[in-house]
């Protein structure tokens, strides 16, 4: 990759010379990072989760806390405390873990449902309410939030509304036999995370979340989200269908995803590539053989089946 690369390319360069994983989830990621977003990632251990977001803060230069959930964790772990200081008879507060860029909700489903709605406000506001004062987060903050797909014992499933505080919901996936190679060929002596550069610091990043925001999108396309996501609501195999939250997130990371892949503007193929890790978390079907992402692409295929594709050139697309 030449030294003229334009920065998201080198920081997608940064992610994969520590994560060795398909290229599909790491873009969703830097596109959810982009968008200013909230990522949940669905998978089995070890599969490199709190890797990627310990490598996503120190290529950006920012700061990175874990949470690990667990049944007995309390609101107040997360978000923070105020404690009375006697000295001045008054209470002060005390920040909690969310007050960073990057928090890693580990096993989010392990935490009872009290515990996850106190990550409701920050996610969607951007801020902590405690005491009658607001408490306003970073400007850069990003939760990864993970959990078990096939474990069910002890845990608490995210009710509709948090999982649609989640901009993208994605699958790392096991790596190739080439790919696990390498990632034991690496690990001899110590971890690559230990000797990864920084890339870019925070006003950086947030120079290209605006230059994102600048994407060419055709009036003609933003026509084409609205179809594709009114027609969730009206498939009869879905029980509710996306919300104007769902056609704003397939908006905004269609735009990311094109800066991400070098596109000056925003095409349908990026659109109907980005259903399933945008809308299909907000989606409830009724039909039980499609919570499985397996049995899935059949059904984004028949969606838009019977939706007219715009039919028109965008100039270096």
């Amino acid at each position: 990759m030449s030294a003229n690369a334009h920065p998201v390319q080198l920081l997608y360069k940064n992610l994969s010379s520590v994560i060795y994983s398909r290229q599909e989830p790491l873009l969703l990621t830097l596109a959810t990072l982009l968008c200013r977003g909230h990522l949940l990632i669905e998978d089995a251990p070890g599969l490199g989760k709190t890797t990627l977001a310990r490598a996503l803060s120190k290529s950006l230069q920012l700061d990175f806390r874990r949470l690990q959930c667990t049944p007995d964790l309390m609101p107040s772990d997360v978000t923070g405390i105020s404690v009375y200081n006697s000295e001045e008879h008054k209470f002060h507060f005390m920040p909690g873990p969310v007050f960073t860029n990057i928090l890693l909700a580990d096993e989010i489903n392990r935490a009872t449902p009290r515990t996850q709605s106190a990550l409701l406000e920050a996610m969607a506001e951007g801020t902590v309410s405690m005491d009658r004062e607001t408490h306003k987060l970073p400007d850069v903050f990003l939760v990864i939030a993970t959990q078990n797909p096939v474990e069910f014992s002890g845990t608490y499933p995210l009710p509709e509304a948090q999982l649609d505080r989640f901009f993208m919901r994605i699958s790392m996936g096991y790596p190739s036999l080439e790919q696990e190679a390498q990632i034991l060929l690496t690990q001899q002596s110590g971890h690559p995370l230990d000797k990864l550069s920084s890339i870019m610091n925070q006003e950086q990043l947030q120079l290209l979340q605006q230059q994102c925001e600048k994407v060419t999108l055709n009036a003609s396309l933003v026509e084409y989200i609205c179809a594709v996501v009114a027609a969730t609501r009206k498939h009869p195999k879905i029980k509710m269908g996306a919300s104007p939250r769902g056609s704003l997130a397939l908006m905004r990371a269609s735009r990311a995803m094109a800066l991400l892949t070098g596109k000056k503007a925003v095409t349908p193929s990026i659109i109907q590539r980005l259903l399933e890790p945008v809308l299909a978390h907000r989606l409830l079907f009724k039909d039980m053989a499609l919570n499985d992402p397996a049995n899935r692409a059949e059904f984004w295929k028949s969606l838009l089946a019977d939706i007219p594709v715009p039919d028109f050139a965008q100039p270096g697309a």
